[in-house]
C-alpha cells in the first residue's frame, strides 16, 4: 500500500521521537562518564619525575606516560614559578608526553594531567617538583638609569658573563622584553659578547612610556649558565628634540616636534680639531666643567685650561654644547673650537635648560670624521636599519660592533 507524504511525516517524527526517547532512557545524564566529574588519575599516569623528592636536573627532560591499557592523556600543562609554560609534545596515541625544551633553573613547577579511561571517564592528577638551581647564572643591568628621556635614548643591557654562541643569543634576545607603544618596530644588536642595545627603526615617538623586563631567571642559556633575576626598568619619552649643527654655515638650528624654536650662531672645530658628523645623543649636563687640554693629549700652543659653563655632553670622548665666551667674536663666522660647539652664555644656558638626556644632537657639514657608531657615547642612529637588524641573533645574524673605549679620549675638549 502507499502511504501519503504526510503519513510519511507523521510515521518518522513518531520514529524520531521514540528513538530519542530510547536514547534518553539509555544514556542518561547519570551514566554518561564524561559528565562526571575528574577522578583521581594518579593509578593511570606514571612521572620520571617524583613529586616532593630532591631537586632535580632542569636539563632531563620531564616524561609523563599513561600505565594502563585502554587509558591515554588528553591534555598535560607545566607551569612554573613564574607562570612560565614548558613545551612539550603529547604522542598520536595519547600514551606518551615529553618536554621539548629544558626546564628553568631554580623554580618549582606545577604539573596537571588530564587523562580518560576506555569508557571515556575523565582523570586528572596534579604533582610538584623543584629543579636544582644553576651554579652560572647570567645578570642582566639595564641601562640608562630609570627617568625622563628624549627621543633618541637606546636601552641597553649589560651582561656579567659573555655569550658567544649564536643560539645562546637567541635565547637571551627572546627573555629581553621590550614593551613599548604599538606599532613601534625595534631590535637588539649585540655590540660586543657582553652588550647590547636596543632602538627602535625610527625614534621613539614622543610623550609615550618604554619599558624593559627579563623573562630569563633560570632560563638555560648554556649547560652551564642560566638566567638570573634583573631589575626592570621604564623610561619617560619626552618631546622630540632634535638638534641641528651646520659647521660650516656655522649655526645651530633647535626644533621642538618639528617646530625650529631657536637658531643660534655657533664655532665648531677647527681644521685639525673638527667636530664629528653624524647623530650624537645627549649624555649628560655639567653647570661647570674645567676643560684642559692636556687631559686629551693637546699641549703646546693649543694648550688651554679653561672654567667651561652649561655644558651638554654629547661624547665620552668629551665633546660638548657650552659656553665659549671667549671665541664669541666667531659665533656664526669661523670655526676655532677644538671640537666642541661653542656659543654665547646666555645661548648656551638657554640650551641648557632646553635639553635633556636621550635628546638628538647631528652634527651635518663638518670636514671630521663620523661619530663612532659605538664606544664613544651612542652613535647607534649612525647605523642603517638593515645593518641594525644584522646585529641580531634572532633576525639576519649577527655583526661584531666595536666596544672598546679609548680611555685616553675621555676628556672634555673645548
Amino acid at each position: 500500500m502507499k502511504h501519503s507524504p504526510r503519513l510519511w511525516t507523521v510515521l518518522s517524527c513518531s520514529l524520531l521521537v521514540a528513538s530519542l526517547g530510547a536514547g534518553a532512557t539509555a544514556c542518561g545524564s547519570g551514566d554518561n562518564p564524561l559528565s562526571a566529574r575528574p577522578v583521581d588519575a594518579g593509578e593511570q599516569v606514571a612521572f620520571n619525575q617524583t613529586a616532593g623528592s630532591r631537586p632535580v636536573d632542569p636539563n632531563r627532560p620531564l616524561e609523563i606516560t599513561a600505565r594502563n591499557k585502554g587509558s591515554r592523556i588528553t591534555d598535560v600543562t607545566v607551569v612554573d614559578t613564574h607562570g612560565r609554560r614548558l613545551a612539550g609534545e603529547l604522542s598520536a596515541k595519547g600514551d606518551r608526553w615529553h618536554s621539548t625544551v629544558p626546564m628553568a633553573a631554580g623554580v618549582r613547577y606545577t604539573v596537571t594531567v588530564s587523562t580518560e579511561d576506555q569508557r571515556g571517564t575523565p582523570g586528572r592528577r596534579t604533582m610538584a617538583f623543584d629543579t636544582t638551581p644553576s651554579k652560572g647564572v647570567l645578570k642582566v643591568e639595564f641601562g640608562p638609569e630609570e627617568g625622563k628621556y628624549g627621543v633618541g635614548q637606546p636601552l641597553t643591557a649589560d651582561l656579567n658573563e659573555p655569550v658567544k654562541d649564536k643560539a645562546a643569543r637567541a635565547v637571551v634576545e627572546r627573555g629581553l622584553v621590550v614593551d613599548a607603544p604599538d606599532g613601534v618596530e625595534g631590535a637588539w644588536h649585540w655590540v660586543d659578547d657582553k652588550k647590547l642595545h636596543y632602538r627602535p627603526k625610527e625614534y621613539w615617538p614622543a610623550n609615550t612610556t618604554v619599558s624593559v623586563r627579563s623573562n630569563l631567571e633560570g632560563i638555560r642559556i648554556t649547560d652551564d649558565l642560566h638566567g638570573a633575576a634583573a631589575k626592570p626598568l621604564k623610561l619617560e619619552i619626552g618631546d622630540r628634540v632634535e638638534v641641528t649643527t651646520d659647521a660650516s654655515a656655522h649655526w645651530l638650528t633647535f626644533k621642538r616636534n618639528g617646530e625650529v624654536i631657536n637658531s643660534i650662531p655657533v664655532t665648531t672645530g677647527k681644521p685639525g680639531f673638527s667636530t664629528r658628523n653624524g647623530i650624537k645623543v645627549v649624555l649628560g649636563k655639567q653647570y661647570y666643567v674645567q676643560m684642559r687640554g692636556d687631559t686629551v693629549g693637546i699641549g703646546g700652543s693649543e694648550y688651554y685650561n679653561l672654567p667651561v659653563y652649561y655644558a651638554t655632553r654629547v661624547t665620552w670622548s668629551g665633546e660638548y654644547v657650552h659656553a665659549a665666551p671667549w671665541s664669541i667674536g666667531s659665533h656664526g663666522y669661523a670655526n676655532v673650537s677644538h671640537g666642541c660647539t661653542g656659543m654665547s652664555t646666555g645661548n648656551a644656558a638657554w640650551f641648557y635648560e632646553n635639553i635633556t638626556e636621550g635628546d638628538i644632537v647631528q652634527v651635518i657639514n663638518s670636514i671630521g670624521d663620523d661619530m663612532d657608531i659605538f664606544g664613544n657615547g651612542f652613535g647607534d642612529w649612525n647605523m642603517d636599519w638593515k645593518d641594525w637588524r644584522e646585529g641580531s641573533a634572532l633576525l639576519k645574524g649577527t655583526r661584531e660592533g666595536r666596544s672598546h673605549i679609548d680611555q685616553a679620549r675621555l676628556r672634555p675638549t673645548v
